[in-house]
């Protein structure tokens, strides 16, 4: 099973993300995680990212494409994964499809978590609160969801467009929603 997860900051991605990863028995790729472990590894990609980086500018798409075809070369990917943090534009969307293609794994499903913005304001507001963070007031949050909607809504259509997309109602609580998307992603015959 290969999966992207779509959602806006606060609409649980991360949390669903491990649960299918143990359920589905793939990895959870998370592009933050991946950039993270190859600047740390000092790969080749890695030490390209780390000047970019240093130099306070966003690592390009073609950096992030070519960690993510390393990422999928390895075994623990053949029967799948799921994706998270990536793609986040039309380009990357794009790009990532004809990487899967090319290597023979295309993709199963886009899985949207949707939530309403209120609720993701609500619920980044008491995640940073309970961090102890001051800089994710309501309206910084309201900007960033913002953001987000404007950057993804072509990314949204684009799996739409395809046959790819799954909209999951992403309210309701933990177990409710991993049903919700088991529910989505695997065939009634194969539940159970």
């Amino acid at each position: 099973m290969r999966l992207v997860l779509l959602g806006a900051p606060g609409s649980g991605k991360g949390t669903q993300a491990a649960r299918l990863r143990d359920h589905l028995q793939v990895p959870h790729i998370s592009t933050g995680d991946l950039l993270r472990a190859e600047v740390a590894a000092g790969s080749k990609l890695g030490l390209e990212a780390k000047g970019i980086m240093a130099r306070g500018e966003l690592v390009s798409d073609a950096i992030l494409l070519g960690m993510l075809e390393d990422r999928f070369s390895r075994p623990d990917t053949r029967g799948g994964f799921i994706l998270d943090g990536y793609p986040r534009n039309l380009a990357q969307a794009d790009a990532l499809g004809k990487l899967l293609i090319r290597i023979g794994q295309p993709m199963d499903y886009a899985v949207q978590l949707e939530v309403p913005t209120e609720l993701l304001v609500e619920r980044i507001a008491g995640r940073a609160k309970a961090e102890g963070r001051a800089d994710d007031s309501p309206e910084s949050v309201r900007t960033r969801l913002q953001v987000y909607n404007d950057q993804t809504a072509p990314v949204i259509d684009y799996y739409r467009q395809q046959g790819q997309l799954t909209v999951v109602n992403g309210v309701g609580s933990l177990d409710e929603v991993f049903a919700r998307i088991i529910e989505a992603i695997v065939p009634a015959h194969e539940v159970g």
